[in-house]
Formats: structure tokens, C-alpha cells, sequence
């Protein structure tokens, strides 16, 4: 008898950023929104199945659309009172994702403007192949 595989690949084609930052996320939204003109709204929490026999986690998630060039960009919660998105990144508070491409130029001037915000004490890009929960940012 033949076997039959099936191989998932992960869409992992997007900027990630890390956001470390002591604010609420809707009043860290609001100063991006300022800063960076953006218009990002609560979405639905971001759910992550860690057991298939215990309830999903969920992380508070903005999103934000640009029509012009069809990028997306999420905001999402790192923590919340049960674990982390990501548990190896546990110093990180936030993460943005930005689906879509976006020039070196644009991601530099994003990561100049959150870095001059006062409640962020570091914003940096990173790759989200090397983390080992990758999968739990598929949005």
C-alpha cells in the first residue's frame, strides 16, 4: 500500500517587529497612531491552541490596513495573565507585523519613529524563522 504525505509550510513572509514597552496596548497604539499616522483598531484577540485539549490563549490584537500597497499591519500582545505568543522572546511586551512588502526605507523610518517613543524602550526587527514558536504568529 502507497503512503501519502502531507507537508504544512508556515507563511512566514513578513516584517516582525519586537516591541518592549511598560504601556497598556491601547495607549501604546494610540501614541503609534500618532507618531506614525497609522490607524490601527482593536481587532479580535489573536487565539493560540498550545493543547488541543485545553482552551486557546488569547492576545489582545490591533490591525491596521493600508490600501495603497495592500499592507497589513497587526499589533500584538506578547503576554497575558496564563503565558506568552512567543515564550522564548519573554522580554518582549509586543510584536507588529507587517504582511505585505515594505522597503528598507519605510521599515527604518517605523523603527526610528517607535524607538523615539518615550513609553518604548526598544523596538528591533527580527526573524521570525529563528524563533522555535514561529507558528503562533501565523495571523
Amino acid at each position: 500500500m502507497n503512503k501519502t504525505y502531507l507537508k504544512l509550510s508556515l507563511d512566514l513572509d513578513f516584517v516582525l517587529i519586537a516591541i518592549t514597552a511598560a504601556a497598556k496596548d491601547y495607549i501604546l497604539c494610540h501614541k503609534i497612531n500618532k507618531s506614525l499616522e497609522f490607524d490601527f483598531e482593536k481587532a479580535d484577540d489573536h487565539e493560540v491552541y498550545y493543547n488541543i485539549d485545553e482552551a486557546p490563549l488569547s492576545f489582545s490584537k490591533f490591525y491596521y490596513f493600508v490600501e495603497q500597497g495592500e499592507i497589513e499591519y497587526y499589533l500584538v500582545s506578547n503576554r497575558n495573565s496564563e503565558g506568552f505568543l512567543i515564550p522564548e522572546m519573554n522580554k518582549v511586551d509586543f510584536f507588529m507585523i507587517i504582511h505585505q512588502y515594505i522597503d528598507k526605507e519605510d521599515l527604518n523610518f517605523i523603527l526610528t519613529r517607535l524607538n523615539k517613543l518615550t513609553d518604548i524602550q526598544v523596538a528591533a526587527q527580527i526573524n521570525p524563522l529563528k524563533l522555535k514558536s514561529k507558528e503562533n504568529l501565523v495571523m
